[in-house]
């Protein structure tokens, strides 16, 4: 990739920025518009501001689900890296951009937000007595003084086991609006965990942001952590 002297470059080492972090904490973005995860970044007592992007979240063919995750979560950190450095008063660096994704994948399928009704139902029958798994991947792209980025990436991998939903628990679940926004039609930090008999790996992972990971890997470029 050719870049100018002004162009932002990709470090060639991630660790090379190791020996320059200061007590201070980069100024921190988050590329999303979910509410779980501001709130469970927020749980990490770090102070960001919420960047709001458009990213095409298109699969592309052939894609595994684990590729696909990761590159959407890099696609948001990028979007939001290069819209910082778009506005006419570049942030101070070192600043960093953090982006995620999840998805739900059940037997090979990735199940997305529903359409509607017939399609949450037809989700919520699949995951139905059955272990699914829930990735979420983080990337945080970490601008450096020199005028160079580097990134940062994470994938957790939960499994999650539902006990039989009942054909009248699908129609109330669907009516109570939970599932409608949510990936696999169920958010586990809601009504939706009467359906969860068993998990295994990260539950805050489930809900949109594994704050173990996103806490180690913050930790790793300088960022201290407050009650």
């Amino acid at each position: 990739m050719k870049t100018s002297a002004n162009t932002p470059r990709p470090l060639g080492s991630p660790t090379s920025f190791q020996s320059n972090l200061s007590s201070v904490s980069p100024a921190l973005y988050l590329a999303s518009q979910s509410p779980r995860r501001v709130e469970l970044l927020q749980q990490l007592g770090l102070q960001f501001e919420k960047l709001c992007l458009d990213v095409d979240e298109a699969r592309n063919s052939g894609e595994l689900p684990e590729d696909f995750v990761g590159r959407l979560g890099l696609d948001k950190a990028m979007a939001g890296y290069r819209a910082l450095i778009d506005q006419p008063s570049l942030p101070h660096a070192p600043f960093a951009v953090l982006g995620a994704d999840t998805i739900v994948v059940c037997e090979g399928d990735i199940l997305g937000k529903p359409t509607g009704e017939a399609d949450a139902a037809q989700m919520l029958r699949r995951l139905s007595g059955r272990t699914h798994s829930v990735y979420t991947s983080v990337s945080v792209i970490l601008s450096h003084v020199s005028g160079e980025y580097s990134v940062h990436s994470v994938t957790s991998k939960t499994q999650v086991t539902f006990r039989t939903i009942e054909p009248a628990e699908v129609q109330w679940y669907w009516h109570s609006g939970e599932p409608t926004d949510k990936a696999g039609a169920y958010g586990i930090q809601g009504l939706g965990a009467i359906f969860v008999s068993r998990i295994e790996g990260s539950y805050s992972g489930v809900v949109g942001l594994p704050l173990f990971e996103t806490s180690q890997l913050l930790s790793d470029l300088g960022f201290h952590f407050k009650s």
